[in-house]
């Protein structure tokens, strides 16, 4: 079989890694995984959708990309709604998940099932706001005290001010989001939903970022940084905040560990009140319709392995003692487990069992941390935004929606820069706002939350 993926780790696994050999004896299979660099991930889907060259098995990471939605109108990937009953560990997946992950009302994809509570949010150095005086934040203003004092105060003790409040990883959405006490593009209000691009609240995450940048609290260069360039301030203790799945932290702060037994990255519970809630999936798979439907039962049963608890243990752990020792019920991940790439950033992206507290734990986390990020999960729980539009489809949006993404994009870019005024984006809002074709998307997303709802 032949799979793409992404993958999170230092290096994607070899070919001749131990764990992808386990997998294949076990499931009685041959595998060939290419694994894509986030750097280069959306692109790699782009071009292996369009070039119709789609592996037996294909990650997306949005199950609202225009092509691949088109795609499966025009029957290029099999519908697995008459197969999944067959499988019941797919089938332990939460409801919610298979009911939103639907494309006119059928199962084409499997989603890549990830838990409700602990995804990509902001976190903070803890041994930095200790040695600062400094306590955790709770709200924006909170926080941009805390990126001044992390930018002027030398909170890494060398002397130099090297160093940056926040490193700007995904910023965009989870600050519009923060700012907005929403999560995602659509906000409800009296039962509709509202455009966030047209919200007070993108207005003042802009004006706010504008002042960070002019100060000097997160980088110059940050429009044309890389995910992992950015990533790289947080591992090299250039950057203060960061953004990061709760365990996807342990990786961001495993170098600066090797010089500093103190450092500390903490996921924040919340800031103004709100942290977004995940749809239970991060992307999906799907299988083109020129596997024959032999091989589609047998990847089914692969995928069915991968959410057994035997097959995502050893998806995301390894090979006992090998790769971990267990010791009072704990998994302790031994230095093997990082020299085979072993982690939910890596097989843990294709073998997947639903658990709410998957994002707590990684490779060679001590048990405190384990159970500290456990509880911040439960907290979280109780505030955490779902994201109404799971979901909904606008065709408009499919056909010209990233179009309007990439200038919208662009154009907070340059306030954020300075190269636009915030009366610019004033003006540019009541243009979208003017803007008959996208007024259709807004009018199509409501019109398929109130048949969702009328279900």
């Amino acid at each position: 079989m032949s799979i793409i993926t992404e993958f999170h780790t230092p290096e994607p696994p070899r070919p001749d890694n131990p764990v992808l050999k386990e997998i294949e004896k076990r499931t009685q299979t041959k595998l060939s995984i290419t694994w894509v660099s986030p750097n280069n991930w959306d692109a790699k889907q782009s071009v292996t959708l369009a070039s119709g060259d789609i592996p037996d098995l294909m990650k997306v990471s949005d199950v609202s990309n225009p092509l691949m939605q088109q795609m499966v109108r025009q029957g290029v990937f099999w519908d697995l709604t008459p197969f999944l009953q067959d499988y019941p560990h797919l089938m332990e997946y939460p409801k919610s998940v298979w009911e939103s992950t639907k494309i006119d009302g059928k199962n084409y994809i499997i989603p890549s099932v990830r838990p409700f509570e602990g995804a990509s949010f902001l976190a903070v150095r803890k041994d930095w706001l200790d040695k600062l005086h400094l306590q955790i934040p709770t709200t924006t203003e909170e926080m941009y005290k805390v990126w001044k004092a992390f930018a002027n105060e030398d909170p890494d003790g060398n002397g130099k001010k090297d160093t940056y409040g926040f490193n700007m990883r995904d910023w965009s959405p989870i600050l519009d989001n923060i700012f907005n006490q929403n999560n995602g593009k659509w906000k409800l209000r009296d039962g509709k939903l509202v455009d966030i691009v047209t919200e007070p609240g993108t207005r003042d995450m802009l004006v706010f970022l504008n002042r960070a940048y002019r100060e000097g609290l997160i980088p110059r260069d940050f429009p044309i940084m890389k995910t992992s360039q950015a990533e790289d301030l947080a591992t090299q203790s250039k950057a203060g905040f960061t953004t990061d799945t709760v365990l996807g932290l342990w990786r961001q702060i495993d170098l600066p560990m090797s010089t500093n037994p103190e450092a500390d990255f903490l996921p924040l519970t919340s800031l103004n009140g709100v942290v977004m809630q995940s749809p239970g999936f991060l992307g999906a798979y799907l299988i083109p319709k020129k596997v024959p439907k032999e091989k589609v039962r047998k990847i089914l049963s692969l995928m069915d392995y991968g959410a057994s608890e035997e097959g995502a243990s050893l998806a995301i752990n390894g090979i006992r003692d090998v790769h971990y020792k267990e010791v009072d019920g704990y998994k302790i991940a031994t230095k093997q487990a990082d020299l085979d790439s072993i982690s939910v950033s890596s097989f843990g992206k294709i073998f997947e069992r639903f658990d709410k507290y998957l994002w707590a734990y990684a490779p060679g986390m001590p048990r405190n941390i384990y159970e500290r990020n456990k509880k911040i999960i439960d907290e979280r729980s109780k505030v955490s935004v779902d994201d109404p539009s799971i979901g909904l489809i606008s065709n408009t949006a499919i056909q010209v929606g990233s179009e309007y993404n990439k200038r919208i994009d662009d154009m907070k870019t340059k306030v954020v820069i300075g190269k636009e005024s915030i009366q610019a984006w004033d003006v540019f809002v009541d243009q979208l706002k003017m803007d008959a074709q996208y007024q259709k998307i807004a009018a199509e997303m409501n019109e398929a939350y109130r048949q969702k709802m009328n279900k």
